[in-house]
Parts: structure tokens; sequence; C-alpha cells
């Protein structure tokens, strides 16, 4: 593959043909702040928050659509670039909610993120600002379009990893938004809730309803897993706070990156609720009676070898889970054709 050298402040840089300069800096342990960049999406070039200085350039490009090119200089935080950054993070303030403090991405929000690091204090432009209501009529998500920077990252997640295309940008200028067709809600429009667009969100305008309610950012452990509901496999990070579930947010899973389906993201009521079984019962004059681990799996195992003895092994069966792990439903298989004697296994997704 043909490879092309360029020099990122100072340093020399060698990557493949076709790179572009955020990823080339980014290869090299070098810096840049995105706001609608994305690896799992196409390139937009929006927000212009990635401006670099290139010899012999005269504007600053957006380092996430320019390409390299062999002998190219780049400059990734000179003056003009810091001031340039500086004042794109004013302009976006200037039509943004200040209300960090109950905000609930306080803490993870890249356009606070940037702020502080640049050192922007307060919005260094005055005017007309919007005043859209929050829209909360679905169980899932809360959107809140005043926070919206119109970094397009949700349009293009739902219309490339979902492949949907509920929503899209609407009405231009000052009025722009993103909305789902006909200015409805998403609830009333064709949203399968899978979340993804929350999970690219960079700032505060798409929340976890259930999530943002019981804790803030700092307050959860996130724990990674493997999602229960399907045999795909995909991993996502379990938020628990003082040890119950409080929501589900995406990892870089080497099997779906960061997309989950509806299930997966918002699925977890079931762990903590208040119908799930968390011990043996036994049946006992037609009532269920608590009883021990021991004495359940030894009257399972009894009444499996009785009527293994008396019916044969074709008379058995076995319906396992698709909640459960590959591993778990190999060994159940196992047990079943291996020490039962028979192939009648099932699994709950065929019902």
């Amino acid at each position: 593959m043909a490879e092309v050298t360029l020099t990122i402040d100072g340093r020399q840089v060698t990557v493949p043909a076709g790179t572009t300069v955020l990823d080339a800096a980014r290869s090299a342990g070098i810096f840049i702040p995105t706001l609608c960049h994305d690896p799992e999406l196409t390139p937009w070039g929006g927000c212009r928050l990635c401006v670099v200085e290139i010899e012999g350039m005269r504007n600053l490009p957006a380092s996430c659509v320019t390409t390299a090119t062999s002998g190219m200089v780049v400059h990734t935080a000179s003056p003009a670039v810091v001031e340039a950054r500086k004042t794109i993070i004013e302009l976006l303030l200037a039509n943004h909610p200040q209300d960090c403090l109950t905000c609930g991405r306080n803490g993870d929000c890249r356009l606070q993120d940037y702020a502080y690091m640049y050192g922007v204090r307060q919005a260094g432009f005055a005017g007309e600002r919007h005043s859209y209501p929050i829209e909360d009529d679905n169980p899932f998500i809360v959107r809140d379009l005043n926070k919206c920077i119109l970094c397009g990252k949700c349009v293009r997640a739902c219309a490339e990893i979902q492949g949907k295309n509920v929503v899209d940008f609407a009405y231009r200028g000052f009025n722009t938004r993103v909305t789902p067709a006909m200015d409805s809600t998403l609830a009333g429009s064709d949203c399968v809730f899978c979340g993804n667009c929350v999970a690219v969100c960079p700032v505060g305008a798409l929340q976890e309803k259930g999530l943002r309610a019981a804790a803030r950012t700092w307050e959860v452990k996130k724990v990674r897993t493997t999602c229960p509901y399907c045999g795909t496999g995909c991993t996502f990070d379990l938020n628990v706070k003082d040890g119950r579930v409080v929501g589900v947010t995406s990892c870089d899973g080497e099997v779906n990156g960061r997309a989950l389906c509806v299930k997966g993201r918002f699925g977890y009521g079931f762990i903590h609720h208040p119908d799930r079984l968390t011990k043996p019962l036994i049946k006992r004059n037609g009532v269920f009676e608590e009883a021990s681990w021991e004495e359940a799996i030894n009257l399972v195992a009894e009444r499996l070898g009785a009527i293994k003895k008396e019916y044969g092994s074709a008379a058995l069966g076995v319906l396992s889970s698709a909640r459960c792990t590959n591993e778990e439903n190999y060994l159940m298989s196992k047990f079943t054709r291996a020490v039962l004697g028979t192939n009648n296994i099932d699994h709950c997704a065929r019902l």
C-alpha cells in the first residue's frame, strides 16, 4: 500500500495514502479536538473545531476532511488555530444553555471539555437564542434541541448505522434543527429507539431518559459485559450506582462498536424487577415455596433420572435461553446430549 510522509507539529508521520490529517495526527498521538467527527461515520467537516494550519494554504482547513499528502507541513496548535477554535466555541455557546450544573451530561460533554481546555468562560456573542420545548414523550430518550450544536452525528448514525433515516436537518440558517419528517417527535416517527443517536451525541441534546434521571456521570461505576438478549455478542457498559444497574451505555465493542438495539440499550429493567425469581421454588401441595439451591438441584436430578429410567431419554426435553451466554448454552447442550442422552433441546428465541 502506498504511503505518504508529512510533518505534524515538527514530527514526521508516515501513514497510508488517503488518510486524513486528523487520523494521521491521532496515529502519532497528537490531539485535535472534534465535535462532528466520528470514526464510525462518514466525514462531514461541519463543526470546524478540528481546523489546523497547513503551510501553503490560505485558510484553516478542517483536518477531518483534508487528505494528508507527502511533504505537507501541519500545525495543530498555532496561535491562529487556537484563536479560531476559541471563536468557534464562543459561537456555539452563543445559542447554548449554560445550565451545566443541572445537565445530565455534566462531566461527559465535549463542548464543556473544550470550553475548559481553551479557557472560554462565556459566550462572546450576544443575540437571539432558541427556546424549544424539551421532548420527553417517549420512555427512552430526552431531546433538548436548545443544546443541539448541529454536528449532524445523530443524522448520520440513524442513516448509516441503523439504516432508518428517521431524522434530518430541517429549516435554514438560525432556525436549522434536527427533526423527524413533518417536524414530529421521535414517538410520532418511525424511530425504533435503538439509541445509537444518543451514543454519538457529544453534548446534552440527546440523553438516556432513565439513566440521567437516576444518576450523575461521576456517580456510576461502569462494568463491561455482553448483552444477554441474542447470540450476536454485543458489548456494552452497565452503569451501576449503589449496587444497582441504572442504565446501559455504549463502549467500543469488537462486535458492535457502539451500536446497540433497543433491547440491549434500554431493556435492563428485568434485572431488578420485583417479579424476578432470585431463589429456587419447589411446588409443595400445589403451592410454590422457596428452597435452597442444593435441595432444588437434587430434586431436579432425581426426577430427570426417574423419567429417563422409566420412559427413556426421548421423553425428556430441554429449553434453554437466549439470555444466557454462549458458554452456558454450550454446557446446556452438552448436558442434554451427553448426560440425558437426547437431542430434544431448543431455545426461547424460537417461541
